[in-house]
C-alpha cells in the first residue's frame, strides 16, 4: 500500500464515518427527548402521511363525541319535562273522570278552571323544552355529527334522532285544547281526548329514549375508535424509548471509536518524515 501525503485515504474514511455515526446520535438523541420516531416528513413519509390521517380522525371523534354527549344532555332535559307533562296529564285524566260522573256534586266551573289552567302548564312546559306546535326547537328531524364513517359518505358519520314535527306534547299536539268540563258529556268527550293525548305522550317519550340509546351507543363506538386510531398512530409516529437508549448507547460508543480512528488517520502521514531523515 502505496504512503501518500497529498490524499490522506484513511482519514477521509474515518471522517465520513465520524459525520455518519454524528448524524445518528443527533437523530436518537432527538427521539428520546421528543419522544416521536418521525420528528420531520424525512424521518418517515408515507408513515407521516397515515399517521396524520389517524390524528384527523381522532379529532373528529372526540368532537363527536362531545357533540353526541351535548344531544344527550337536551334530551334529557326533554325527558325530564315529558315525565312532568304526563303526571299533568293524569291530573287532567283525573279531574275528567271525576266531572264525568252523575255523582260528582261540585262546582264545575272550578274543577273546569283548574283544568284549563293545567293545560296552559302543559303549554308553557312544551315551549320550554321545544315540542309545542309551532316552535322550532327539538319537534324536527335532528342530525348529530359524530364522525367515524366512511371518508365522503357523511351518512355513516350522522346520527338522525328519532324526532319529528309531529313530536308535539303542547295542548294542541295532545289534541286536548278544546276540551272542557263544564259539564257531564264534556268531561266524558275530554275522557277520550286524553287518552289519545296518553298515546301520543307515550310516542314522543319512544322517540326520546330511542334518540338517547342511539346517541349513547355512538358514543361508546366514538369513543373506543379514538383509541383505536391513537393507538395506530401511536405505533407509527412515537418513538421506541427503550431502543432509543440502546441506539445512543450504540452512537456514542460509534462516535468515540471514530474521533480515536481520525486522530490515528490523522497521525499516520507524519511516519513520511522518518524516510526523510
Amino acid at each position: 500500500m502505496s504512503i501518500s501525503v497529498q490524499t490522506n485515504v484513511g482519514s477521509l474514511m474515518a471522517l465520513d464515518h465520524l459525520r455518519t455515526n454524528t448524524d445518528f446520535q443527533s437523530q436518537t438523541i432527538q427521539r428520546l427527548t421528543s419522544g416521536f420516531r418521525i420528528n420531520q416528513s424525512g424521518d418517515d413519509a408515507s408513515g407521516l402521511a397515515i399517521a396524520n390521517g389517524y390524528r384527523t380522525n381522532v379529532a373528529e371523534l372526540n368532537q363527536g363525541v362531545r357533540n353526541a354527549n351535548d344531544g344527550l344532555s337536551q334530551l334529557q332535559i326533554t325527558d325530564g319535562g315529558l315525565n312532568n307533562i304526563a303526571k299533568m296529564v293524569d291530573r287532567l285524566r283525573t279531574l275528567a273522570t271525576q266531572g264525568a260522573s252523575d255523582t260528582f256534586t261540585g262546582d264545575r266551573l272550578t274543577l273546569d278552571a283548574e283544568f284549563q289552567a293545567i293545560k296552559l302548564e302543559i303549554d308553557r312546559q312544551a315551549q320550554n323544552i321545544g315540542l309545542d306546535a309551532g316552535g322550532a326547537g327539538m319537534a324536527q328531524p335532528l342530525d348529530v355529527w359524530v364522525g367515524g364513517g366512511t371518508a365522503g359518505a357523511a351518512g355513516t358519520s350522522i346520527v338522525k334522532l328519532d324526532l319529528t314535527a309531529t313530536s308535539l306534547v303542547d295542548s294542541t299536539g295532545l289534541t286536548i285544547n278544546a276540551s272542557a268540563l263544564t259539564d257531564k258529556a264534556a268531561s266524558i268527550a275530554a275522557l277520550t281526548s286524553l287518552s289519545a293525548a296518553t298515546g301520543q305522550l307515550g310516542t314522543v317519550q319512544g322517540q326520546v329514549g330511542s334518540s338517547q340509546n342511539k346517541l349513547q351507543y355512538a358514543v361508546n363506538l366514538a369513543s373506543s375508535q379514538s383509541v383505536n386510531f391513537s393507538a395506530a398512530e401511536s405505533r407509527i409516529r412515537d418513538a421506541d424509548i427503550a431502543a432509543e437508549a440502546s441506539n445512543l448507547t450504540k452512537a456514542q460508543v460509534l462516535q468515540q471509536s471514530s474521533m480515536a480512528a481520525l486522530a490515528q488517520a490523522n497521525s499516520t502521514p507524519q511516519g513520511v518524515l522518518s524516510l526523510l531523515r
